[in-house]
C-alpha cells in the first residue's frame, strides 16, 4: 500500500515539474515575440482637459494653457492645488525630449519662483511675448520667463532652451471660467 501512495506522490511531483516547465516555456516564447525596443519613450502624454476646467472654475485668476502647440509637445503631468497658492502645474516635453512646465501661484511670489524654476535667479532682462513683459530667470539647471498680474504669477520653466520657453510662453492663452 505504502508503494501505490508513493508512485501517486512522485507522479503528482513529476506532473507538477513538467506543467511549470510548459508555462514557462509558453511565457519565455511571449517575451521573445512582444516586440522590445528600449529606444521607445515610456512617457505617456496625459489628457489635462477636466484637470483644466476644474482649476479655471476654482483659481482666482485666469488659468494658463497653451493652444495651437504642435503633437511634438506631449503634456506628461498636470495639477491643481488650491489649499497651497492655488497653484497650477502643466508639465510638458517639448519636441527634443527637455521639459517644460506652465506654473501659475497667488502664493508668495518669489518663493514660488524659486521652487518652481530650481532656484533660478532674477536678470535685468524682459522680453515681449505675445504682448506681454515676461522678466528673464536663469538658474543652474532652470531657465525661466516669469510675469505678474491679475493676482497671480505664471511661470515658464525647465531644462528647454529659451526658444522653446518663449514658444510655450506664446502659446499660452488664460481663462477664467
Amino acid at each position: 500500500m505504502g508503494g501505490v501512495a508513493s508512485m501517486k506522490g512522485k507522479q503528482t511531483v513529476r506532473d507538477m515539474v513538467l506543467s511549470m516547465a510548459v508555462i514557462g516555456a509558453v511565457a519565455g516564447g511571449v517575451y521573445l515575440l512582444v516586440p522590445h525596443d528600449d529606444s521607445l519613450d515610456p512617457i505617456k502624454p496625459v489628457d489635462y482637459r477636466v484637470e483644466l476646467i476644474t482649476a479655471r472654475r476654482a483659481a482666482p485668476y485666469p488659468v494658463a494653457a497653451p493652444v495651437g502647440l504642435p503633437k511634438t509637445w506631449r503634456p506628461t503631468s498636470v495639477s491643481y492645488e488650491g489649499q497651497d497658492g492655488n497653484a497650477w502645474h502643466l508639465g510638458y516635453l517639448d519636441p527634443d525630449g527637455e521639459y517644460v512646465a506652465v506654473e501659475q501661484s497667488t502664493g508668495d511670489a518669489e518663493k514660488f519662483i524659486a521652487e518652481v524654476s530650481q532656484d533660478a535667479t532674477k536678470t535685468d532682462r524682459t522680453q515681449q511675448v505675445g504682448g506681454d513683459s515676461w522678466q528673464r530667470w536663469e538658474g543652474p539647471k532652470y531657465d525661466a520667463l516669469v510675469r505678474q498680474e491679475k493676482g497671480a504669477t505664471t511661470v515658464v520653466t525647465g531644462t528647454a532652451s529659451h526658444e522653446r520657453l518663449t514658444k510655450m510662453a506664446a502659446a499660452l492663452e488664460t481663462k477664467k471660467s
